[in-house]
């Protein structure tokens, strides 16, 4: 019996290797590898190839026992999607598994989402991609209430003059990318930038989301922290970008250390397995490490019993 199970199982994974391998050549940079070890994977989804109106982003997870028994574990991301059409949705990917069972599907679950679009895009209720944070099972979201979109940069108002009164003489600064940590399938990842002005945080935002796999995430985290010399005191801010609570915790873990002039971002990709508490500890300690891995804070062994050490290098511009 034994052999048996190690037969599908080794049937399975050699099915999904060849799923995926398509998968990439047929989709080329909608396709992104988020946790190729964990088998999670995400595609961008679009109505148009030439003009996207409407887009989805679909992550997946490949469980052991896919595709011969078990199904893949999906999560939709699109804001705009909601009530009855996600529900419609999601259960026309649900019956093609069923119609399927035993079979590859992804491709099909792809291009279903993509008529779908095409449906909803020329219908006469179509309404304009707003690309708003994604959420979470873990966070209880009214579906009425106005998400800030940190994708175009939206700031509260009480910022956004900060944002916008800088001179345009500012660099974009150098961005470190720390070690990930994964713990039941959702992955966290550091990414850490020197910031001297407030316009310097969008820049690297902006350049973040460049890249295809940061855009995927299904939270961006971020706060930061400068030290206005002119008047002697702190400018800072953060974003939980759907992950309740999430920036405030980054941005007092900052104040603890004592860090000045750096802003820390840490995407979370969601591995369809409720976390609980551990996300914020883990959150932080992505945090905590990137920032002793480039010198703003002390390692643990060096801080014991002793004041956080803050990094304050003489003459280094930012680039």
């Amino acid at each position: 019996m034994a052999g048996v199970v190690s037969q599908a199982n080794e049937g399975d994974l050699q099915a999904q290797i060849e799923e995926v391998e398509a998968l990439s050549s047929i989709y080329g940079d909608e396709w992104c590898v988020i946790d190729e070890a964990s088998m999670i994977f995400c595609i961008k989804i679009s109505s148009s190839s030439d003009e996207p109106k409407l887009t989805v982003c679909l992550q997946i997870i490949l469980p052991n026992g896919y595709p011969s028994t078990a199904p893949p574990i999906y999560q939709i991301n699109a804001a705009w999607l909601r009530g009855p059409e996600r529900a419609k949705l999601a259960n026309s990917l649900e019956d093609l598994y069923v119609e399927h069972a035993g079979e590859s599907i992804l491709y099909l679950w792809v291009e279903q989402i993509r008529d779908f679009l095409v449906e909803k895009s020329q219908s006469s209720d179509a309404v304009p991609q707003p690309e708003k944070r994604n959420m979470t099972a873990e966070e209880e979201v009214d579906d009425d209430e106005d998400i800030p979109d940190l994708r175009t940069l939206k700031l509260n108002t009480d910022n956004e003059h900060l944002f916008l009164s800088q001179s345009d003489d500012d660099e974009l600064p150098p961005i470190k990318h720390g070690n990930a940590i994964t713990d039941r399938r959702s992955t966290f990842q550091p990414h850490l930038a020197p910031v001297v002005t407030p316009r310097q945080v969008k820049m690297v935002l902006e350049k973040l989301y460049e890249n295809k796999k940061f855009a995927s995430a299904t939270h961006n985290i971020y706060a930061f922290r400068i030290y206005c010399e002119d008047k002697q005191s702190f400018l800072h801010d953060c974003e939980d970008d759907g992950e309740t609570a999430a920036g405030g915790r980054l941005l007092h873990l900052l104040q603890i250390l004592d860090v000045r002039n750096v802003m820390v971002v840490v995407s979370r990709w969601y591995g369809g397995i409720l976390l609980g508490p551990d996300r914020f500890k883990h959150i932080n300690n992505c945090a905590r490490n990137i920032l002793v891995e480039e010198g703003y804070v002390g390692s643990t062994d060096e801080a014991s019993n002793t004041r956080v050490k803050t990094k304050r290098p003489k003459g280094k511009k930012t680039k």
